[in-house]
């Protein structure tokens, strides 16, 4: 049963992209849509399981993450459009393992100690060698368009770096904070789409984002509890099987084209991004 809990969130967010781009639609719809099925499961979840109490300084914390995660979340939903989800997932996961690890060694003092250290940065270079070589592509008229999502997932992991870090600073369970991390990714997306395009709210593909919305929640909140029952390094590193699932997906079930060289390197990429992610797990 533990293992099943813990393939839920690998599972969640490994096939997010795939149906995302199915339902197809703006980057708008995509996070609107996100951030209402989000605030859904995170409304059952508060009035079902009935977490403990917050303090409200927790609870604003909290939902800034959720905001912050909007960020990040769109600069990911553009560059599928520009690059495609096999190529974006593993890059996106790469910055977001590289940004993280750095946060917890310069703002927490994770890493202690010179041993630790030398590992983890080991661990940084697999990481960026694994999402460099995803990115290679054959075609030369793809290279400005790579410059581009890249540049864009570079700038806007920043958001899922401050996701990460701020629950960092306040004393409560992975459960008491759920919900105020889904309102805030709520808010987000409901702000981001009155500044960007209105028109979203009426659109029936914001709508039926929502079921990518439920999918990330859900696996969030079953991360919670594989946490709980396997210890995070084990929840973690199975976890980082979304990027293999989304990144084999967006080559097999959404067709992305690749040259047998990119493949190849793609295959060798998300190893040594699964490697280093292990790796950054168990260094204390």
């Amino acid at each position: 049963m533990n293992l099943i809990i813990a393939l839920i969130p690998a599972i969640g967010w490994g096939i997010q992209p795939l149906i995302l781009k199915k339902i197809g639609g703006r980057p708008t719809n995509e996070i609107l849509g996100t951030g209402i099925g989000a605030v859904i499961v995170g409304l059952i979840v508060q009035f079902s399981v009935a977490p403990k109490g917050i303090a409200i300084s927790t609870f604003l914390i909290s939902m800034l993450s959720g905001l912050f995660w909007v960020i990040g979340q769109t600069g990911q939903y553009t560059t599928f459009n520009l690059l495609g989800v096999s190529k974006t997932m593993p890059i996106s996961t790469a910055l977001q393992l590289v940004g993280t690890s750095l946060i917890g060694v310069f703002a927490f003092g994770e890493w202690s100690g010179s041993t630790g250290k030398l590992i983890g940065a080991f661990a940084i270079i697999l990481l960026v060698i694994g999402s460099t070589l995803t990115a290679i592509s054959d075609d030369p008229s793809k290279k400005g368009g790579i410059a581009k999502g890249v540049s864009l997932l570079a700038s806007t992991s920043i958001g899922y770096w401050v996701y990460s870090a701020l629950p960092k600073l306040v004393d409560a369970s992975g459960l008491s904070i759920f919900f105020p991390q889904m309102l805030g990714v709520f808010l987000g997306a409901v702000i981001y789409v009155i500044f960007r395009q209105p028109t979203a709210f009426s659109e029936d593909n914001s709508w039926k984002a929502t079921i990518v919305g439920g999918i990330f929640s859900v696996s969030a909140l079953a991360y919670i509890f594989s946490a709980n029952e396997n210890g995070v390094a084990t929840a973690y590193i199975i976890t980082q099987l979304n990027v293999v699932i989304s990144t084999l997906g967006g080559m097999f079930i959404l067709h992305e084209s690749k040259t047998s060289r990119e493949l190849k390197l793609t295959i060798i990429g998300l190893i040594l991004i699964v490697v280093g992610s292990m790796v950054t797990v168990f260094i204390k």
